[in-house]
């Protein structure tokens, strides 16, 4: 079942790489997509609606390219962009108090449940109700990039290693799907989330207590 909705202007060509066309709706998304990751691992709170401008964009992309998880990943963007901007707010007695911190061992199993799941679901419902030619690939890093979200909401460490693995199936999904810039957007992103797995581990030692002298 192919999707035909009529999206508008940030869908017209911006330029061309080769013979592809890079609309305004993808190359705003590589802008404030790079901006909203330097944000995060900087953990300044401007993150977050840098956040809501960027999954708009991408969803009009996604939509556009056939990739209908990745779009309707979008929406829940939003309501996890919201959250996440509450939380940093107000989990503590101001954003600067919510620590980075490890991933609980509960916390590993529900999100490894909840994104099995998820792949599982969304593979098949792409593949019974869509035209998608790449429903696994599609739900996986949905399912991926979900659960990396909730756990950057929570200042989780280990987030960013769920956003690397997301990462590295991004790359050459895009590619495969002539989504050139947004392809190069995510091997931007991929080095961004090193960065920030390496800082906010830094932030994490900081918080643990010296060693006592004998």
């Amino acid at each position: 079942m192919a999707v035909n909705v009529p999206l508008g202007p940030l869908l017209d060509p911006a330029f061309h790489i080769g013979s592809v066309p890079t609309t305004w709706a993808e190359l705003l998304g590589f802008a404030t997509g790079a901006v909203n990751v330097w944000l995060v691992v900087r953990q300044n709170i401007l993150n977050w609606p840098v956040g809501l401008a960027n999954v708009v964009l991408l969803g009009l992309v996604f939509l556009d390219g056939g990739l209908y998880a990745d779009a309707g990943l979008q929406v829940v963007y939003v309501v996890l962009q919201l959250y996440g901007w509450w939380v940093w707010l107000y989990a503590g007695d101001g954003r600067d108090e919510l620590p980075v911190r490890r991933t609980a061992r509960t916390e590993w199993f529900a999100l490894a449940v909840a994104g099995a799941a998820g792949t599982a679901l969304l593979t098949w419902m792409l593949s019974a109700w869509t035209d998608s030619t790449v429903p696994f690939w599609d739900a996986l890093t949905t399912a991926l990039s979900l659960v990396a979200t909730y756990g950057q909401s929570r200042k989780l460490v280990e987030s960013w290693w769920l956003w690397i693995a997301a990462d590295l199936i991004y790359i050459p999904l895009y590619f495969y799907k002539e989504l050139k810039l947004t392809g190069a957007l995510y091997v931007l992103f991929l080095a961004l989330c090193v960065a920030g797995l390496v800082a906010w581990r830094r932030d994490l030692r900081r918080q643990e207590p010296a060693p006592v002298a004998a």
